[in-house]
């Protein structure tokens, strides 16, 4: 690729301490470069960026965006496909459909569109993991991945009670090479299986045994992240808290936390898991948001993704039956959940937030808000809605427009039951995130967390990934519609519309394993699996642009 220049913008790279400095970015063979020696006299190809913000591409690191539950959701939700505007084929892009589980061009489309150019998604069980690579592949523009799920397979419990810790190591290492995953998942850890083999309700407390396997929720987060660190992943253990939704559930997330040990630790959806109140009284339910900031704050082993919602119909879907179950108790909509052997299981159902109405809802609308305004490490707390949980991936500019703006915090907040103000502070919250910030929350921290030193950055080496806004003073307008990105230094949106059907690449991780193991884990799943193991893993060769991220944390 030739050489091209992006001249004057004024641009906000927080991992190298730029804020809002107006400067040049050269750009060669899809990174950026230092300022070539004859800068001065160059003449070749040049945008002009005067006046305008430029920002590292945005990162989504925790969404879902693949795998069988997005399949299910797609396949039970025709209505949300039907009242969404079709994405018509171009000489550019392909045709898709929209909604709040858009097919796998459209949700490529839609991200670049909003500016962003990479998406993990967040729970993808290992014998589906083949299928989920084919849907990435898909999925034009966007650089991804997908965490794999350990938290409740039968594998990892049985190490655990035997307490072999190198036989634990390898096995994680061993599938997360086979299926080319990024990091550990946890969901739910022990709750799920004990939900679908015995119980039919969640596990409450983290001591509590997981009924046949000998090992609590707690051991489990507690071994995987040791795991975690042992192998050097870039990502932490992503842990998805027991006692999801349930009033009270502070206390699980906190000791969840505090179960890590001082080993690296990423807490997804956060917001999910910061309820007050009885967990049998739902109209107890109030904010605990400031006692589990003060934990995170003065322990910098720990990460968060916020997992906000926003107003309107969207699809709940996870890992975590137990809480879809309560869900659908609780609403008695449609409802699906599946079961993938020894591994994990998944449930999807509809729901509609009304935070104007319902004021469970205005509650957890506040938290979220709450989370990213009094966390004053804002390299710890990742802008998310756990898509399309909390609401869909497109809906960001209103939550950055949220952050950023004080009145129309208050505007809205007016529009919700009087009784928010008794169960959150956020009312009493003035700070307001600057351009700088939300570089930080949407960029750059997203890839400090999981460890990706070429993303979330304009610095030498860096993938030019870039973003350029046309600065509003209504910043939901200014995010909605950047002017130009640029995946890999190729223009990929301007004004909106899609120029280029670029496809991006796979990130996955190999750690070294004791391969002393190998014939046992072979062995045992040949035994165990109806599935035989057969030609299990995924070459390298069938992923396109796949990269290997160094297993060597920041």
């Amino acid at each position: 690729m030739s050489l091209f220049r992006i001249k004057n913008g004024t641009v906000y790279d927080p991992a190298n301490g730029v804020n809002g400095e107006v400067r040049d970015l050269w750009i060669q063979d899809g990174k950026i470069i230092d300022r070539p020696l004859d800068a001065d006299s160059f003449t070749g190809k040049t945008l002009d960026a005067s006046g305008y913000t430029v920002m590292p591409g945005g990162i989504d690191m925790h969404c879902h965006i693949a795998g069988p539950k997005v399949n299910a959701g797609r396949k039970m939700t025709p209505e949300m496909k039907r009242q969404a505007a079709p994405i018509f084929r171009t000489e550019q892009t392909r045709s898709g459909t929209g909604g709040v589980v858009p097919s796998t061009f459209a949700t490529g489309y839609l991200f670049a569109s909003i500016g962003y150019t990479t998406a993990m998604d967040a729970a993808i069980p290992g014998l589906h993991a083949r299928h989920a690579h084919e849907e990435l592949q898909d999925t034009p523009i966007l650089d991804k991945g997908f965490y794999l799920l350990f938290g409740n397979n039968h594998f990892v419990m049985k190490h655990l009670r035997n307490q072999d810790q190198n036989a634990l190591d390898s096995y994680c290492a061993w599938l997360l090479e086979s299926a080319k995953g990024y990091t550990i998942k946890i969901v739910n850890p022990g709750g799920v299986e004990d939900w679908k083999q015995i119980s039919r309700k969640s596990m409450w407390e983290l001591d509590a045994p997981v009924e046949g396997f000998g090992v609590t929720p707690r051991q489990i987060v507690r071994g995987l992240a040791g795991t975690a660190d042992r192998l050097e992943l870039p990502h932490s253990v992503h842990i998805h808290c027991n006692n999801l939704g349930i009033p009270g559930n502070w206390e699980t997330t906190l000791n969840t936390m505090e179960s890590l040990e001082g080993h690296r630790g990423h807490l997804a959806h956060v917001q999910f898991h910061s309820y007050d109140g009885d967990p049998n009284d739902p109209s107890s339910f109030s904010s605990a948001t400031q006692k589990l900031v003060d934990y995170v704050q003065s322990h910098e082993n720990i990460t968060v993704d916020v997992g906000h919602i926003n107003p309107g119909l969207t699809l709940s879907m996870t890992g975590d039956t137990p809480f879809s179950q309560f869900l659908h108790n609780i609403n008695r909509n449609k409802w699906y959940t599946a079961d993938c052997e020894l591994e994990s299981s998944c449930g999807v159902i509809p729901i509609e937030y009304r935070p104007q109405r319902s004021l469970i809802h205005a509650v957890q609308w506040a938290i979220a808000l709450e989370w990213y305004l009094l966390m004053e490490d804002p390299w710890r707390v990742v802008m998310t809605s756990d898509h399309p949980n909390g609401g869909a991936f497109y809906h960001y500019p209103e939550i950055i427009y949220l952050l950023m703006d004080k009145s129309f915090r208050d505007e809205f907040l007016s529009q919700m039951p009087e009784a928010i103000r008794e169960r959150s502070v956020l009312a009493d919250l003035t700070r307001e995130y600057s351009l700088y910030e939300i570089a930080i929350i949407t960029r750059a921290a997203p890839a400090r967390v999981l460890g990706m030193k070429d993303k979330g950055h304009l610095g030498t080496g860096a993938h030019a990934d870039i973003t350029i806004y046309s600065p509003q003073q209504n910043r939901q307008e200014m995010f909605e519609r950047p002017r130009w990105v640029f995946k890999d230094g190729e223009m990929v949106v301007a004004d909106g519309e899609i120029q280029a059907h670029h496809f991006g690449r796979t990130f996955f991780t190999a750690p070294e394993f004791d391969q002393e193991f190998l014939p046992q884990i072979k062995d045992w799943f040949n035994d165990n699996y109806s599935i035989r193991f057969g030609n299990y893993q995924i070459d390298e060769g069938e992923l396109p642009l796949a990269e290997k991220i160094a297993c060597t944390p920041e």
